[in-house]
């Protein structure tokens, strides 16, 4: 069977969940042939075997850490040379889209972004994508070179695929430009404790509706009693109410929950474009003409200030 390269995206051997969801996706068009390169590389083997990754290729050296995307495409070229794959499979955040475009061009492929499915097809994997605001679902598939594909987080599920696993050193030769951009300062991020927003299976939002960062408390209550991730709308960053890094919309981040709620947001095509392939969306807004409610799968017209409050306090009462 042919081999699907996938890049693994990790901490220091801790493998993320996207990269997990990859391989299911990699197992229904070939074998899964697992990229993981930096500090913990190798540590990352086992999770990557007991789901499905036939084979691990491993690199570690300086320049993945001390400089930016460019040794990573060094190695997922010099990986691509090495296994002559039918795809390369990117988890689809801003570094794996950085990654999966210089990728794509080095090769002289083509590139599909922010997939949410993939399958087999006659003349090369099919990957679905979810346009213009989840109007229109597109099937496409690239015509030229090996594809390479970048696939939002929560499109698959995580499913255990034992599998042999066997490592491997790659061979990587960093090119004159991989040094080009040096890392100079690291600062950790702080941890809330909630999930990281991409990722998470449940999403909170709120919007301008909200009406004040000391009232993303109420959101945050609701967030915490689903073990959910919290998201604003660009209004609600623009208005200094809660961090950029939490921004969901098309100048923010994309996400695909499970649920997604949205708390007095208004429903502009930007911020749907950041959420419109959650798999259930639940939208909270007094406005009963609120663009949002064209989306939803359930809507409720009202205060979010009353609304909310009393859903936090049934489903803890519920999880008492």
């Amino acid at each position: 069977m042919a081999e699907v390269l996938v890049y693994v995206d990790h901490v220091d051997g801790a493998v993320r969940k996207p990269t997990l969801e990859l391989l299911t996706l990699a197992r229904r068009i070939g074998e899964p042939v697992a990229v993981a390169l930096g500090a913990g590389a190798e540590n990352t083997a086992a999770v990557l075997a007991e789901h499905g990754a036939v084979k691990v290729l491993t690199a570690d050296a300086p320049e993945f850490a001390e400089y930016l995307v460019v040794p990573k495409v060094d190695a997922l070229q010099a990986a691509h040379e090495a296994v002559s794959p039918i795809a390369v499979l990117v988890p689809s955040s801003a570094e794996g889209k950085e990654i999966a475009a210089r990728l794509a061009v080095r090769i002289g492929s083509g590139i599909i972004t922010d997939a949410v499915d993939l399958e087999a097809g006659d003349e090369g994997p099919v990957a679905t994508q979810s346009a213009f605001a989840a109007s229109f679902t597109t099937k496409s598939r690239v015509s030229k070179g090996t594809p390479v594909i970048t696939v939002k987080p929560n499109s698959a599920p995580v499913e255990a695929a034992p599998a042999a696993g066997a490592v491997a050193a790659l061979d990587v030769t960093f090119g004159a430009l991989a040094t080009g951009t040096k890392v100079t300062a690291r600062t950790p991020r702080e941890s809330t404790g909630r999930p990281e927003l991409t990722e998470a299976a449940i999403v909170v939002s709120g919007g301008r509706g909200v009406n004040g960062a000391e009232n993303f408390a109420i959101i945050e209550a609701l967030a915490d009693s689903l073990g959910a991730a919290v998201g604003a709308s660009r209004a609600a960053v623009d208005a200094g109410w809660y961090p950029h890094t939490n921004q969901v919309g098309q100048t923010g981040k994309s996400v695909s929950p499970q649920l997604y709620i949205a708390t007095g947001i208004s429903g502009a095509i930007q911020h749907r474009a950041g959420m419109q392939t959650s798999k259930t969306i639940v939208a909270i807004n007094k406005d009963a003409e609120a663009p949002i409610f064209e989306l939803v799968d359930y809507g409720v017209v009202g205060d979010l200030f009353e609304v909310v409050p009393q859903l936090t306090q049934e489903i803890q009462a519920r999880k008492g």
